[in-house]
C-alpha cells in the first residue's frame, strides 16, 4: 500500500466521519475532501475538477428545471391528485404507491429521470395530505434503486455483469432474468417502508411539506405555538355603527388604547375583498374585518366601546400568511443599534413597514406587549408583513438577521395551457433516454432548454428551483472514485476480501462480494463500482468452480443498494434539499433495508441461478 493510496483512505474516513457529524454542510465537507485529494497531489488539478464538468452534473442541474417546468404549468399538481385518489392520503398507503409506480418505470427508464419526475409529484402530493415531504421523498429514491433490480436496462450495473459474462464467452442474463429476484426485493423494501423505515424517518416539527420549489419551510401551525400566539389572536369586524368608521389606524391607536395591535385589515367591497397590512394610513370602513393581538380581555373592552364584533378567536396561520403577506422570524445581532430600546423608540413598524408579533427571549415567549420591550442581544422577533418586506430584511446585517422564514403559500398550479408542452417535454427525454437515442445530459439539456422556450418556466424560475448544494455535492465528491481507483484503493480492499472469504465457500463469497460492492457503491458510482468487482467475481466463481451467474448477480443487486448516504446516487441527492434531510437520515433508514436485502438476496438469488 503506497502513500497515496494511505491518503485516499484518510480523506475517505475523514469525509464519512464528518457526513455523519453534521457539523457542516455536505457541500463544505465535499469540497473540503476535494481541497485535501488536490493539495496532497493525489489528484491532478485536471482530475480534481473533472467532477464540475461531468455529465452527470449537468444532468442533475437540468432535471431541477424539469421538475419546475412540470411544477408551473399544473402537471405535477394534476399527477399528485391522480396518485391521491388511488392511494388516499394515508402515509403508508401513500408510501406503497409511490414505490411501486416509481420501481416499475425504473425498471424500465432512468432512475434518475423517474425521480425527477416524481420529486414535484410527491411534494404537491405531501403538500395536499397534509404530510411532510420527508416521510414520502426517501421512499421515492429508494423505489426508483429496486426498480432497476428488476431488468436489464434498469440500471447500468446489470448491463456490465452481463456484459462480463458474455465477454467470458458464458450465457449473458436475458432481459428479465433480474426479474424474480427484483420482485423480491421490491416487495421486502416497501414492507420495510411502510412497517419500520417510516418510523426511522425524520419527523422535524419545524416542517411541513416543501413549497413549490422543492425546498422545506417552516411550520407555521408550529411556530405560531412556539411564540403562544394561537390564544392571543382574534378577527373582529367593524360595525357600520362603530365610531371607529373613517379614521385611519394611527387616529384610532388602538395600541395605546386598547393594548391591542392591527395585524392587517381585510377590506370588503361587494362581494370580494382585498387585505392589506396595517398601515398607519389605513382608513378603516364599515365590514372591515381586523385580525388583532391582544390579550382576551383588552379584544373584548375594544368589542364593547367601538362598536366592532369578534368573529373568531385562536385564527389559524392561514390568517397570517397569504399571497400577499408572510411571517418571518429575526434574531438580534450583539451590536445592533436596537439593544436596549423598544420597538416604539426606534419606530420600528415605521421604519421597516413590518409588524413584530411576538418576542422570544432564552426560547420563551415574553407576555408583556411588543412594543414596550426593551431589546436584548439574542431576542427573536415574529415578524409579519408583505413579502416584499420580508424580502428587504433579508438584506439587513447590522441589527439583526433573518432565522426562519416560512416560504411564500405555493398556488395549486391548474393545469395551464402549456400544460401538454410540458407533458410532452417530459415524455420526449425519456423516450430519448430509455432508446439511448442520444446521451441522457444531452436528452436532459435539451428538456431544461426546451421548458425555457416554451415558456413552461422562466429562466429565473429555473435558477431558484436548482438545489446547488446537491450540485456543489456531487461535483465534489466524483474524484474521490477517482482518487480510490487511481491509487489502486478499490483493487486492494476487494482482492483481500476475495482470498479470505473464498477458503470459506461460495455462500461467504456471495456475501462478502455484496458487502463489497454495497460498501463501495455508498460513496462511489454504482457503475464504476460494479466495473472493477464484475471480474473479481468471475475469478473467484472460477476459483472455486461455481457458477459465475449467482455471484455477478449478487454484484449487480449490491450496487442498487445506495440506500446509506446521499451521495451514494443521483437519485439520493437529488431528494436530499427537498426532504430537508441530513446524512445520518440516510444512515438510519438505509442500513437495515440493505442487510434485509443482503439476506433476501442470500436465500433467493441460489435458487433462481443455483451454484
Amino acid at each position: 500500500m503506497n502513500v497515496d493510496t494511505l491518503i485516499s483512505f484518510a480523506v475517505l474516513a475523514l469525509t464519512v466521519l464528518l457526513f455523519a457529524s453534521d457539523r457542516l454542510r455536505l457541500d463544505v465537507v465535499a469540497l473540503l475532501a476535494l481541497l485535501a485529494l488536490l493539495l496532497s497531489d493525489v489528484l491532478t488539478p485536471a482530475e480534481a475538477l473533472a467532477g464540475f464538468s461531468d455529465p452527470i452534473v449537468l444532468i442533475i442541474a437540468g432535471l431541477f428545471i424539469v421538475g419546475a417546468g412540470l411544477f408551473q404549468t399544473g402537471v405535477a399538481d394534476a399527477l399528485g391528485q391522480q396518485l391521491a385518489r388511488l392511494a388516499g392520503t394515508g402515509e403508508a398507503r401513500l408510501i406503497a404507491a409511490i414505490m411501486l409506480i416509481v420501481a416499475f418505470l425504473s425498471a424500465f427508464i432512468s432512475s434518475t429521470g423517474t425521480v425527477a419526475v416524481f420529486l414535484p409529484v410527491v411534494v404537491s402530493l405531501a403538500r395536499r395530505a397534509g404530510i411532510s415531504a420527508s416521510k414520502l421523498l426517501l421512499p421515492l429514491a429508494y423505489a426508483s434503486l429496486v426498480g432497476g433490480m428488476l431488468t436489464l436496462i434498469g440500471t447500468p450495473p446489470n448491463i456490465v455483469v452481463s456484459n462480463q459474462l458474455a465477454a467470458a464467452g458464458l450465457p449473458p442474463f436475458s432481459f428479465f432474468s433480474f426479474t424474480p429476484a427484483g420482485m423480491v426485493m421490491l416487495v421486502i423494501s416497501i414492507g420495510y417502508m411502510i412497517t419500520i423505515g417510516r418510523h426511522l424517518m425524520p419527523v422535524r416539527t419545524h416542517l411541513s411539506a416543501a413549497s413549490g420549489d422543492g425546498k422545506p419551510s417552516i411550520d407555521p401551525a408550529t411556530l405560531l405555538a412556539l411564540y403562544d400566539l394561537p390564544g392571543k389572536l382574534a378577527r373582529v369586524q367593524i360595525e357600520p355603527s362603530s365610531p371607529l368608521v373613517g379614521q385611519t389606524l394611527a387616529q384610532a391607536n388602538l395600541r395605546a388604547r386598547y393594548r391591542v395591535n392591527v395585524v392587517d385589515v381585510e377590506a370588503y367591497q361587494g362581494t370580494t375583498s382585498a387585505l392589506r397590512l396595517a398601515g398607519s394610513e389605513v382608513t378603516l370602513q364599515p365590514m372591515d374585518v381586523l385580525l388583532v393581538k391582544g390579550a382576551a380581555d383588552a379584544i373584548a373592552q375594544l368589542a364593547n366601546e367601538q362598536h366592532v364584533r369578534v368573529l373568531a378567536t385562536g385564527v389559524s396561520p392561514d390568517d397570517l400568511i397569504t399571497n400577499e403577506t408572510g411571517i418571518v422570524e429575526v434574531v438580534l445581532t450583539p451590536r445592533s443599534r436596537l439593544i436596549g430600546q423598544s420597538l416604539r423608540e426606534v419606530r420600528f413598524q415605521d421604519t421597516y413597514h413590518v409588524l413584530v408579533l411576538a418576542i422570544l427571549r432564552l426560547g420563551a415567549p415574553l407576555d408583556a406587549p411588543t412594543s414596550r420591550v426593551e431589546l436584548r442581544f439574542g431576542d427573536t422577533l415574529l415578524v409579519q408583513g408583505t413579502w416584499e418586506r420580508i424580502a428587504s430584511l433579508l438584506d439587513e446585517r447590522n441589527d439583526f438577521v433573518v432565522v426562519g422564514e416560512v416560504h411564500r403559500p405555493t398556488a395549486k398550479h391548474a393545469l395551464t395551457s402549456r400544460a401538454p408542452v410540458a407533458l410532452a417535454i417530459m415524455l420526449g427525454m425519456l423516450l430519448l433516454i430509455s432508446f439511448e437515442w442520444m446521451p441522457m445530459v444531452t436528452a436532459v439539456l435539451l428538456a431544461a432548454v426546451a421548458m425555457v422556450l416554451t415558456g413552461c418556466v422562466s429562466m429565473e424560475e429555473g435558477y431558484r428551483a436548482i438545489n446547488w448544494e446537491s450540485v456543489v455535492l456531487i461535483a465534489a465528491m466524483l474524484p474521490m472514485a477517482t482518487a480510490l481507483d487511481k491509487t489502486g484503493g478499490v483493487r486492494l480492499i476487494a482482492s483481500g476480501l476475495t482470498t479470505t472469504l473464498g477458503a470459506l465457500g461460495p455462500f461467504a463469497l456471495m456475501a462478502g462480494l455484496f458487502i463489497l460492492t454495497a460498501l463501495f457503491s455508498q460513496f462511489i458510482s454504482n457503475t464504476a463500482t460494479t466495473v472493477l468487482m464484475a471480474p473479481i467475481a468471475l475469478q473467484a466463481a472460477t476459483a472455486l468452480s461455481v457458477s459465475p451467474h449467482p455471484l455477478l448477480m449478487m454484484v449487480a443487486i449490491a450496487a442498487s443498494t445506495a440506500f446509506a448516504t446521499p451521495i451514494a446516487s443521483p437519485v439520493n441527492t437529488l431528494v436530499l434539499g427537498p426532504g430537508d434531510y441530513r446524512f445520518t437520515d440516510f444512515v438510519k433508514v438505509g442500513t437495515p433495508l440493505l442487510f434485509l436485502v443482503l439476506l433476501a438476496s442470500l436465500l433467493v438469488v441460489p435458487v433462481v441461478f443455483p451454484l
